[in-house]
């Protein structure tokens, strides 16, 4: 399957995550999405080096500069459960405007095409990094990593596609 791509609309898919009463919640992302700009940024998995020291600290460090540009939700996604996805929500105290949500099977990731295979370090299917810009359910920007690497889906590549 073909990675999703600017001017695609993006799947409709649920994942879950943790609310303030502290529940499971499963979440349709086209309810999160339909009429509204968002920012849906993927990582390989919760708590390791890149994604946990410079990925999700971008985004929650530019999430007022993002906001100001129109941004109303930016969403991180990973392919693990919503427990482990609290906890590493509860590890960024600074956090006030990602959501963290979790793709325990890895379905909504194989949906937009975007799916690593990590089995030979131990981590099976995991996601690629990347950072995506959707205008009411709509691809701006697509902004795709290969590998390992981090140089294009980061929060100041985003805003510069804003």
């Amino acid at each position: 399957m073909a990675p999703i791509a600017v001017g695609d609309v993006v799947p409709d898919g649920t994942l879950s995550y943790f609310d303030e009463e502290d529940k499971v919640q499963a979440v349709n992302i086209h309810s999160l999405a339909a009429g509204k700009k968002v920012i849906l940024f993927g990582v390989p998995g919760a708590f390791t080096p890149t994604c946990s020291l410079k990925h999700v600290p971008g985004f929650i460090e530019k999430a007022d500069e993002l906001k100001s540009k129109g941004v109303d939700k930016i969403l991180c996604l990973s392919v693990n459960d919503p427990f482990v996805m609290k906890a590493w929500a509860k590890s960024f105290p600074e956090n006030k405007h990602v959501l963290f949500l979790a793709d325990g099977s890895a379905k909504y990731t194989h949906d937009l095409g975007l799916e690593l295979d990590l089995s030979e370090k131990g981590l099976g299917t995991r996601s690629r990094r990347f950072a995506l810009l959707v205008d009411d359910l709509k691809v701006k920007a697509a902004n795709i990593e290969s590998g390992g690497e981090f140089t294009v889906s980061s929060a100041d590549d985003i805003l510069k596609a804003l």
